[in-house]
């Protein structure tokens, strides 16, 4: 795979402030918000999208899931946010190193259900 935004801020070549880190993954601020909290969990495993993900990968997708469980109770937003992974350019990707949005900070319309 090639190097993306998001391999170089997992291998110190671009600064980040990452609000959580683990041996797999980091949380970052979105640098382009979408809501009040807007945060990126990063698997540091490379894997361009969901979709390429294999049963390999089974235990690391649900790490990424608990780690986003973590970061929102950090952030003081564990009672209401919403967890989006956009797959592929079609669905709305365009970093392609798998990571997963937490939004939160306000009420969430019912929009998505």
């Amino acid at each position: 795979m090639s190097e993306t935004i998001f391999s170089k801020i997992i291998a110190g070549e671009i600064p980040a402030d990452k609000l959580y880190e683990d041996e797999h993954c980091i949380a970052i601020n979105d640098i382009n918000p979408q809501a009040p909290v807007h945060v990126l969990v990063i698997p540091k495993q490379s894997i361009a999208k969901l979709s390429d993900a294999a049963a390999t990968d089974q235990a690391l997708l649900g790490h990424l899931l608990l780690s986003v469980a973590k970061v929102a109770e950090q952030l003081g937003i564990a009672d209401g946010y919403r967890v989006i992974i956009n797959n592929g350019a079609g669905g709305g990707q365009t970093v392609f190193h798998l990571h997963l949005h937490i939004l939160g900070g306000h009420t969430m319309s019912e929009g998505m259900a």
